[in-house]
């Protein structure tokens, strides 16, 4: 059963195509150290059920799930996102 984890704050890259925008994302672990992944571990955490990852943005949790761009490439998005994954994208940088 995986791990329910929420991510707090993100990196991004010099990209604009919001489906390559994020490097890393991150958070905070249940004794206050701070925890930080790769897009791609995460994606990879997803996909073999290790996490399952939220984001809580104004009293609404919602989950991060694995999305596919139109040209292949995978990204890390929220189920209430459209096409963008706006609800990360707005997360603080991480430290």
């Amino acid at each position: 059963m995986a791990s329910r984890v929420e991510i707090r704050c993100i990196n991004k890259t010099d990209r604009y195509n919001p489906h390559e925008r994020i490097r890393n994302v991150g958070g905070v672990n249940g004794d206050g150290t701070r925890w930080r992944i790769t897009e791609e571990e995460a994606i990879a955490g997803i996909e073999n059920d290790t996490w399952s990852f939220y984001v809580s943005r104004g009293g609404h949790t919602v989950d991060v799930m694995v999305a596919r761009s139109p040209y292949g490439h995978k990204y890390l998005k929220t189920v209430a996102d459209g096409q963008q994954p706006d609800n990360l994208l707005s997360l603080p940088e991480c430290p």
